[in-house]
């Protein structure tokens, strides 16, 4: 899963990507057919990644992004409710590790059961060089195979997520904290026939996606920022 997610934000691995728009956009948008490729589902798949300074450090900024209660600030998938862990599983040694593969649920609210249609398998690592979280829905039928000893590859994922790495040189613009560099991608079925063409409305779709995703998680720094100088 993370593999693909690299892929579908640097354009290799063993996809053929073609670039949609120009590269003056705030968002690179990539398009591929899937097809007879094991773990992806077939059809026409949307990538767009875009990448912002943040006024953070990395690895604060990487606690941020999986703190599960402002998750639904910022994840399409858990549009205003907390999502909740139901299972953790350590990469590390270490209890307090960051390392590690989770599966997620969008906790439903107003009686919508429909969100519970839907987990979130997610890998997060971390170290002194730069944060990988990489998440992806999946289908609660699929994963109750797979937890029951079925075959992995049926399981479809088309992976989103987020890299960050430190900005050594920015200390004076964060008074003092240092800052990072935040890509956020995105891999989007936007239609089941290979044979499809993209449409403008689909880029769209993406590109709004994606703005509105990076803007949601500007919000959850600058929040937690306003609430650090109150508290000193």
């Amino acid at each position: 899963m993370t593999a693909n997610f690299c892929a579908g934000v640097c354009a290799t691995g063993n996809h053929k990507w073609d670039v949609v728009g120009n590269a003056s956009e705030a968002a690179k948008i990539m398009f591929r057919t899937s097809l007879n490729n094991p773990g992806d589902p077939p059809g026409a798949v949307l990538s767009a990644n875009m990448s912002v300074w943040m006024p953070m450090p990395h690895q604060r900024l990487f606690a941020l992004m999986l703190n599960e209660e402002l998750r639904s600030q910022w994840d399409v998938l858990s549009p205003g409710s907390a999502m909740q862990n139901m299972i953790r599983l350590s990469k590390s040694q270490d209890p307090g590790s960051l390392n590690a593969i989770s599966l997620l649920r969008a906790n439903a609210t107003g009686g919508n059961a429909n969100q519970n249609s839907v987990l979130v398998l997610q890998d997060s690592t971390t170290d002194v060089t730069g944060s990988l979280m990489v998440y992806a829905a999946v289908d609660v039928e699929a994963i109750t195979v797979v937890m029951n000893g079925g075959d992995s590859s049926c399981v479809a994922l088309l992976p989103s997520g987020f890299a960050i790495v430190p900005d050594c040189m920015a200390e004076s613009k964060a008074g003092g904290e240092g800052g990072s560099l935040l890509t956020v991608g995105f891999q989007i079925l936007v239609n089941d026939l290979p044979s499809s063409k993209i449409n403008v409305e689909s880029v769209n779709t993406v590109i709004n996606l994606i703005t509105r995703t990076v803007q949601g998680i500007k919000d959850v720094v600058h929040s937690n920022q306003q609430g650090r100088h109150i508290s000193n």
